[in-house]
């Protein structure tokens, strides 16, 4: 009985294969090739190029030509340029050791001499003799290349023929912290000086050691600090001269702060996006998504009012997604039930910006 059904099964496809049915080609191939004797859609219009951009203007210029007429051996000259063709090269570079001399001269009228006293601020780190460039790419490479000091030192050596001990690497890299410090105090006294901080943090490891790194922003400021995940590492920073705003996402650490707070929308729409990826079929979820982010972009999109009428909008808004929210938040079969607790436990601090 298998052989019969396998021959008939046989039989059946040998028929369609004749009258022109599947299967066609190489298994697995679509089953409806396009014609190819359909002439071809134009191709769509891009708004711009998509090709590699060339630099704007080459550094140097080789040109090639053909000296002689392979036919007849005549000497060719002048013609013009055909087609050209970029190459992006680096080249190592020794390294450069500028002496800076300075001449003392002679008054022919009163005969007093004089030598300048120029200093090298902006030259050379302090009273070394280790340029601004040299130490602003170790520190570079140290810090924002996270290398190790070895690596540093044979990065030197192979591409500059610099060659430096350990040791040398290392009182660099203290000097160059010493002489930041300054511009660090600065720099944290006009962050806890702004009316608005932003505050973030990640992991990071350092000297083998698990930790975070956090951030303290303004439009104009970063400052990055080290340590634990604890909410010290706040007010460490922060200090008791900051009364300004403090924008940050839903962690803990944030929520002692005694200011006004702002938390991050974009971490909230973010997880917003993915319960809705998660969850495709599900027309509650994609109503509710979709009505918060409404609700944010009609807050955001508030222009100048004075202030009375801002702080009841804000209330407003509150009001709208407490709505929003509500229904969700003690129901646990809720997909959204999560964040819609969330928002309801921080109402009062995701419209603080349209005051």
């Amino acid at each position: 009985m298998t052989i019969a059904a396998l021959a008939a099964r046989v039989r059946e496809l040998e028929a369609r294969v004749a009258t022109g049915g599947p299967p066609k080609g190489m298994p697995g191939h679509k089953p409806h090739q396009p014609d190819s004797t359909r002439p071809k859609p134009p191709r769509k219009h891009r708004p711009h190029g998509f090709a590699r951009p060339r630099e704007v203007t080459p550094t140097a210029t080789v040109r090639h030509a053909v000296e002689q007429c392979p036919t007849c051996g005549c000497t060719l000259v002048g013609g013009s340029v055909k087609r050209t063709r970029q190459v992006i090269e680096v080249r190592p570079s020794p390294v450069q050791i500028i002496e800076h001399q300075y001449v003392e001269r002679r008054c022919p009228q009163c005969a007093t001499r004089w030598t300048p006293t120029a200093g090298l601020q902006g030259v050379v780190l302090g009273q070394g003799r280790i340029g601004i460039g040299l130490a602003s790419l170790i520190a570079t490479l140290r810090e924002a290349g996270r290398l190790p000091i070895e690596m540093v030192q044979w990065y030197l050596a192979t591409f500059h023929g610099l060659r430096w001990s350990v040791g040398a690497i290392v009182d660099l890299l203290d000097r160059i912290v010493a002489a930041g410090q300054g511009q660090l105090e600065h720099i944290l006294a006009r962050i806890r000086g702004s009316p608005v901080v932003h505050g973030d943090e990640t992991g990071w490891r350092e000297d083998g050691h698990n930790g975070y790194t956090w951030t303290f922003s303004t439009p104009t400021e970063r400052y990055f600090t080290h340590g634990s995940r604890e909410k010290e590492m706040v007010d460490a920073v922060l200090g008791e001269e900051f009364s300004g705003v403090l924008v940050s996402d839903f962690y803990a650490a944030y929520h002692h702060y005694p200011g006004l707070k702002q938390r991050c929308w974009a971490h909230l729409l973010r997880e917003i996006h993915e319960l809705r990826v998660a969850h495709p079929q599900d027309a509650t979820v994609q109503r509710w998504a979709t009505a918060v982010h409404e609700l944010f972009l009609e807050a955001k999109a508030v222009d100048d009012r004075p202030a009375a009428e801002r702080q009841r909008l804000k209330g407003e808004y509150e009001r709208r997604l407490w709505a929003l929210a509500a229904p969700f938040a003690e129901d646990a079969a809720a997909p959204q039930r999560k964040l819609s607790a969330r928002m309801l436990r921080h109402i009062e601090e995701l419209f603080v910006f349209v005051t």
